[in-house]
């Protein structure tokens, strides 16, 4: 597995980059943006570790580039950034996870093997699922949506949190639920990332004039549906 690590922090990158080959992986560091954009548009990886500030180029840059492209490789943010419309942004540039610094090693290599594993799930899909809920299909395998003529991109956790929700119209999903399908016990996002994550979606998916699908269900979590079904 090759991993690209973009950090400017040498203290923080050098023993991270050890830390990783000694799991296994196969690391490549840059410490400023022009270089970290550079290899990984020029290379391929299995998962791009991108710190948020960055000389020249942000990772914020560099992650938008990288779905511009059309690439789907894991993105992973270092960020000491943690409210929640520094998550949406995040997020709406195409991260997968992202963890705040100061963090724990054995945390972040759980971030690692997560992010990894279900990148193999997805290059072994072999099937294209579609599913359409009212006015709104979705295509998981290529993680796009289409609504009255708009062609939606989505990232990997938008694209899992739309087909939990499309493949169970009109039941109350508590956030529970939701945790558990889109993260696993290792992960253990904060609160507030469900939050932002459908914030997101909706503003995706939901433009004005539209019916809205994703509904609040206060004290519990979201309802699905446009309520004739």
């Amino acid at each position: 597995m090759k991993i690209l690590l973009v950090d400017d922090e040498v203290e923080l990158t050098d023993p991270l980059s050890r830390l990783l080959s000694r799991e296994g992986y196969e690391v490549d560091v840059a410490y400023d943006g022009n270089k970290g954009s550079n290899l990984a548009t020029q290379k391929t990886y299995d998962l791009l570790i991108l710190d948020w500030m960055l000389p020249h180029q942000s990772g914020l840059d560099i992650c938008q580039q990288l779905r511009r492209s059309g690439k789907n490789t894991p993105v992973l943010f270092l960020t000491a950034k943690d409210t929640i419309d520094d998550r949406v942004q995040g997020l709406d540039a195409g991260a997968d996870d992202y963890i705040v610094k100061p963090f724990e090693l054995r945390e972040l290599l759980a971030r690692v093997r997560a992010l990894l594993r279900r990148g193999a799930v997805d290059l072994n899909l072999a099937t294209t699922q579609r599913l359409q809920v009212a006015d709104l299909e979705l295509d998981v395998d290529n993680r796009l949506a289409y609504r009255q003529g708009r062609t939606i991109e989505l990232s990997e956790k938008e694209t899992k949190l739309l087909e939990y929700f499309m493949r169970h119209v009109g039941q109350v999903l508590t956030h529970d639920q939701i945790h558990q399908y889109l993260w696993t016990e290792e992960e253990q996002p904060s609160s507030n990332v469900l939050a932002a994550l459908v914030r997101l979606l909706r503003r995706k998916i939901e433009a004005k004039g539209e019916i809205v699908l994703v509904h609040t269900v206060y004290g519990k979590g979201y309802r699905f549906g446009d309520g004739n079904g």
